[in-house]
Parts: C-alpha cells; sequence; structure tokens
C-alpha cells in the first residue's frame, strides 16, 4: 500500500516526464512536417490513446498493479503526454483561420485514430 504522499509523487514524476516526451515529440514533428496541419498533437494523441489501452490491458489481466501504475503512467506519465487542450485549441484556431475542412480532418483524425489506438493496446494484451 502506498502513502498519499507517495501517490502525488507518482503524479508529479509521471507527469513531468510525460510533459517532456510530449514537447520533444512536438518539436520533432514540427521539423520534419511544419506547422501546416497539427500532426505533432495528432501523433502524440494517438500514441497516447494507444499506451493507454495498452496499460489498461495490463492492469485488467492483472499482469500489473493497479495502484502504482495507473497512477505514475496512467494519470501522472499520460495525463501530461496526451494532449486533448492542445486538439482543442488547434481546432479551433483552424476554424478562426477559416481552415474548415482541416479543422474538421483533425476532428475525425484525433478521435476515431485514437479511439482505434486504445482498442488496439487492449487487444495487444489481451488477445496475446
Amino acid at each position: 500500500m502506498i502513502s498519499t504522499w507517495q501517490t502525488y509523487l507518482f503524479v508529479a514524476l509521471g507527469g513531468a516526464c510525460g510533459a517532456s516526451l510530449r514537447y520533444f515529440i512536438s518539436q520533432m514533428v514540427l521539423i520534419w512536417l511544419g506547422k501546416g496541419f497539427p500532426f505533432a498533437t495528432l501523433l502524440v494523441n494517438i500514441t497516447g490513446s494507444l499506451l493507454m489501452g495498452f496499460l489498461y490491458g495490463l492492469i485488467q489481466q492483472g499482469i500489473i498493479e493497479v495502484v502504482v501504475y495507473r497512477t505514475l503512467l496512467g494519470i501522472g506519465f499520460l495525463g501530461a503526454f496526451t494532449t486533448f487542450s492542445t486538439f482543442s485549441l488547434d481546432t479551433l484556431l483552424l476554424l478562426q483561420q477559416g481552415e474548415i475542412i482541416k479543422a474538421m480532418l483533425n476532428v475525425i483524425l484525433n478521435v476515431a485514430l485514437c479511439i482505434l489506438a486504445a482498442a488496439l493496446g487492449m487487444y495487444l494484451v489481451v488477445n496475446k
């Protein structure tokens, strides 16, 4: 059993790592693909969804302990790594710039691909 302060420490540690990795990926994607479409947000959301599904599958199968890993990885790391607020702002800015098709594509791709990625993550654990 972990104490309350250890729980907050796990969330903080995971969050710092997740946010740092998100920033790194965002910078790399910006260099590779430019800023014409929010590819970095899309990539981070898909990857985060895949990892969340995988993590949940591991917990559901009893392979890893829920208390530590859900706190450290699920809430901390993936909570800071995934970018729903950035996705929302990206979409709003595209709409404000009159890029309605890009905004709609951003919403459709993020929602559909992230749900599929989460399902794939769970599938990889449950149906091994």
